[in-house]
């Protein structure tokens, strides 16, 4: 048995193909199943928040393509993670069964077993050192996808054209641009001083447009393809900017038309991801910095989007770099060192040797007799006050 884990580990089942939409259903102690290959940071750290008893996974969760934290985050939160590959994993696992897991797989009440591959230590470890050699690859692919989509945006990215026509104002403002991503909440908690001094133009992606209102924002604008915004969100009265295919088809609008809010939104047809066509507009619109919260900007966070996404964000960060601050890391780099009873202390501390400082001199011990002096007439002064005869003249 291993001696990582406390088997057997038993649960309810919670199955769903999108991870990032699973997330919000999970208990604490349910069996995750997910199909998710290569499990990226956000998603992992989704999941350590629910507090799941395992994670199980119809895909690879380390593929080889390149190192993804996801599989080491869930492992170093206590939580297991097993591939099932070689069975159909949905079709045996359904929604609420009950599971047993020992670290060889899994065991239903039907009494159905499926192998599975745990991800121990020394595993997740052997699987990372083979990804990390799969890196030269994928920048390769990142290259020609990077070329690949400059030929077919390059009238967006150069000169704006397919920006949409809105009502929210951007000339001379700054823009606050929030994506349900990494560090997103200690970088809003960071930037209270700048929203509120600044007042700028808040735009949520998609599923960011939820953490701006859980930070007591309010909304200018959604911008996204409406799969993982709440209806609180769409209904708070910002402005609904869908995300579109270059063709024009717009998914995300039917949700839109079944809340009755149609009439207002508009679409925005670009192959780049829906936090790149946010900077694209908030810099085509005027803005005079962009700051931007739980976006992806390192090799990593390019990676764990997938080689689709990449280039566009590697392009559009280019095309707006002059006006683009990123806020990642900034709770990081101003984490407060000293906490608050760690100051009380200190300035008591400093008293009492004020203090004794004064009792060992001439000049303090007089300045004590003196202080002294005034309280006790101030204290004689009080105490005449509720007495019959009234203060003492």
């Amino acid at each position: 048995m291993s001696s990582e884990y406390d088997f057997p580990i038993a649960g309810r089942a919670k199955v769903g193909a999108r991870t990032k939409d699973l997330t919000k259903r999970v208990e604490p102690g349910d069996i995750v199943v997910i199909d998710h290959e290569d499990i990226d940071r956000v998603a992992a750290e989704a999941l350590v928040d629910r507090h799941p008893g395992a994670v199980l996974n119809a895909a690879p969760s380390i593929s080889g393509r390149y190192p993804n934290a996801g599989p080491k985050i869930l492992v170093d939160a206590g939580i297991p993670v097993f591939d099932v590959l070689d069975q159909d994993l949905f079709d045996t696992v359904r929604e609420g069964r009950f599971v047993e897991i020992d670290e060889n797989g899994l065991s239903l009440s039907t009494g159905e077993r499926l192998e599975a591959e745990l991800y121990s230590r020394e595993v997740l470890e052997e699987k990372l050192e083979k990804a990390r050699e799969g890196l030269s690859e994928q920048l390769e692919a990142f290259a020609s996808n990077t070329m690949e989509y400059m030929l077919r945006e390059r009238e967006l990215l150069i000169n704006g054209v397919g920006t949409p026509e809105v009502h929210t104002r951007f000339q001379g403002r700054p823009v606050l641009i929030v994506v349900r991503g990494y560090h997103y909440r200690e970088d809003l908690a960071t930037l209270v001083p700048f929203i509120r001094e600044n007042r700028p133009v808040i735009i949520g992606v998609d599923g960011g447009a939820d953490a701006v209102l859980d930070a007591g924002y309010r909304l200018d604008m959604i911008i996204g393809d409406m799969d993982s915004v709440s209806d609180r969100a769409l209904k708070s009265g910002a402005e609904i900017v869908v995300h579109a295919y270059r063709d024009g088809r717009a998914p995300g609008m039917e949700r839109i038309r079944e809340l009755g809010l149609a009439d207002d939104a508009v679409t925005f047809p670009a192959s780049g991801t829906s936090e790149d066509i946010a900077m694209l507009l908030a810099d085509d619109r005027g803005a005079d910095v962009i700051v931007a919260v739980g976006t992806h900007g390192t090799l990593e966070e390019f990676l764990d989007k997938g080689r689709a996404g990449m280039s566009s964000t590697f392009l559009t960060r280019l095309r707006v770099g002059s006006k683009l601050v990123d806020a990642k890391g900034v709770s990081r780099l101003y984490r407060q060192r000293i906490s608050t009873i760690q100051l009380v202390f200190l300035v008591v501390a400093g008293l009492l040797a004020l203090a004794v400082a004064l009792s060992v001199t001439d000049g303090g011990q007089a300045l004590i007799q003196i202080l002294g002096a005034r309280l006790d007439d101030a204290l004689r002064f009080f105490t005449a006050l509720f007495t019959q005869g009234g203060p003492i003249p």
